[in-house]
């Protein structure tokens, strides 16, 4: 075991970097990790405690709990009133869509829809597009690879007429392309598949997705729920129609949101009450969700705009928001090499991608499994160990089958996340040592 839980220099060196991407991206050659860090009180609060399952949930921010109270002990009222502290709820949603589209790269808030968590939005799009099906576009293509939120809210919809073809993982635990474009024809009304696997780590080209199915006259919906802590989000890059995140993965409080090129939005058939405008995103956002939640998601991107200053970025907001994912993307990367030794170090059978030259083709989550040890004894004996990691099927059953893994007993997942340490990583791998028989 190699040092303890604390960052021992201001700045860890960044070596590597995920190309998700093929425009230029911002390469800091270092990554303040000790102040990054420092941003969270319930990482450094726990200190020694290690949270490697942050693909079940990020921490938050200082910035965003104040936020939370701000909120509740300011103007904890509904919308629409004409009295101060009401107007003051309208300034904040509208602060946290402009905020979220320059998360998102989009240009145009109104696209931003917000609401309770991304499974609810995407059996919102999901019940919409059945209602769209027919005139020969009735096939939706789905992927076994995608956690069951993105695969049994279009299920759902056969009633409807609906009929499903699957594009599959290959055997390194990775969408292809070229895959799709077979299963693609005149009839595909839609493709539904993540920008990461949520419990392998796998990135999918999703540009190179968009495009095939928008030259066969179809639209395509991200599940990027646990691809955006982790690197740049850009939807004008991926040219896709719609995505899905969830704020609770991004260092916020619970909360989702959805967004839909204004096109795609504006033709989608919602329930909506008589007096909400028939236009995105109002009509989209049925009923009334967590406001002080979505504050603190606004704060939240303001600090990752902040960290892409400390980066050196300087040129906009989005630059900078641009450049602190980058960043983190790419220190990711080198905890991630150091997590992929330890694994071997241990004799794990890890599923996906485990070869250290295609390091940038997935984020630092690992799904692995220790011979002779129940996942289930992995996790508890890392929770004895103050380390906090999950086992089971990680709400992808599919995915289990095709691993030849038994839904009730799975994978053991670590996941790391841009406040980790390499000191951590070492921790973790020394106690998994002690695990070989």
């Amino acid at each position: 075991m190699r040092g303890g839980n604390h960052p021992r220099k201001a700045k860890t060196a960044l070596t590597t970097l995920s190309p998700a991407h093929p425009e230029a991206r911002f390469v800091p050659q270092t990554f303040p990790i000790a102040s990054a860090r420092a941003a969270f009180p319930a990482v450094t609060g726990a200190e020694p405690f290690i949270f490697f399952d942050n693909a079940a949930g990020a921490q938050v921010p200082q910035v965003a709990i104040d936020e939370v109270n701000r909120h509740l002990l300011g103007h904890n009222v509904q919308r629409g009133g004409r009295y101060g502290k009401s107007q003051e709820v309208d300034r904040v949603v509208d602060r946290a869509r402009a905020r979220i589209a320059d998360f998102l790269n989009s240009d145009d808030p109104r696209e931003v829809c917000l609401g309770m968590n991304a499974t609810s939005f995407i059996r919102l799009v999901s019940l919409a597009v059945g209602q769209t099906l027919g005139a020969g576009r009735d096939e939706i293509i789905l992927t076994d690879l995608d956690h069951e939120a993105n695969i049994a809210t279009w299920l759902a919809l056969e009633p409807m007429g609906a009929k499903f073809r699957w594009w599959k993982m290959r055997e390194d635990g990775v969408l292809h392309v070229e895959d799709l474009a077979e299963l693609l024809t005149p009839r595909t009304r839609i493709v539904a598949c993540n920008v990461a696997s949520n419990a392998l780590g796998s990135i999918t080209d999703v540009a190179g997705a968009a495009k095939l199915a928008h030259a066969a006259g179809a639209e395509i919906f991200l599940d990027a729920v646990h691809y955006a802590p982790h690197a740049r989000v850009d939807v004008q890059a991926w040219d896709c129609d719609y995505l899905v995140c969830s704020g609770y993965k991004i260092f916020a409080p619970h909360m989702g949101f959805l967004w839909g090129k204004f096109a795609a939005l504006s033709a989608l058939p919602t329930f909506r009450e008589d007096f909400i405008p028939n236009e995105p995103p109002h009509k989209i956002e049925a009923g009334t969700f967590i406001y002080e939640n979505v504050a603190a998601m606004s704060v939240v991107i303001d600090h990752l705009e902040a960290l892409g200053g400390e980066l050196g970025a300087v040129n906009s907001p989005k630059a900078r928001i641009a450049a602190a994912m980058d960043g983190i993307a790419a220190y990711e990367q080198t905890l991630a090499a150091r997590m992929l030794e330890g694994l071997k170090a241990a004799g794990a059978v890890i599923y996906g991608l485990s070869d250290p030259a295609r390091m940038s083709e997935r984020l630092p989550t690992f799904a692995f499994n220790l011979p002779g040890v129940a996942p289930s004894e992995v996790s508890t004996k890392a929770a004895a160990a103050g380390i906090g990691i999950r086992d089971g099927h990680m709400y992808a059953p599919r995915l289990m089958k095709r691993l030849g893994l038994e839904m009730n007993s799975g994978a053991v997942r670590a996941s790391i996340c841009h406040y980790n340490t390499p000191e951590e990583v070492d921790r973790f791998a020394a106690f998994l040592l002690t695990l070989r028989g």
